[in-house]
């Protein structure tokens, strides 16, 4: 027997197997297709002849290789702003304007 406290929640007039069955905010069961071995679904076509493209595939495949060239051509040519790069060209500026050598060459003295 149920417990007091779920008595009062149930709906009065409805038996509980009708309440097992009823579903609320939901969908049908999801479609399930069978796996057929066949390649995206597609059948092969027979011997001697080619496979016909759909409208859509050229173009999806200039663009997706295209855009990976043009992302690799503008990542190669791509301006370096680290500031590792902008730190050595203000301190050879610096240097320079106080007259100091920003390129190492070992004395005749260290040499020895």
């Amino acid at each position: 027997m149920l417990p007091p406290c779920s008595v009062r929640a149930l709906p009065v007039g409805r038996p509980l197997t009708q309440l097992r069955s009823v579903r609320l905010a939901s969908h049908d069961a999801p479609q399930f297709n069978e796996p057929t071995g066949l390649l995206f679904g597609e059948k092969p076509p027979p011997p001697g002849y080619r496979r016909i493209k759909q409208p859509w595939e050229n173009l999806w495949y200039w663009g997706m290789y295209g855009t990976m060239v043009v992302g690799g051509v503008l990542l190669y040519f791509k301006p370096d702003n680290s500031i590792q790069t902008w730190a050595l060209k203000e301190a050879k500026r610096r240097m320079e304007a106080r007259g100091e050598k920003y390129k190492y060459e070992p004395s005749s003295s260290s040499i020895s």
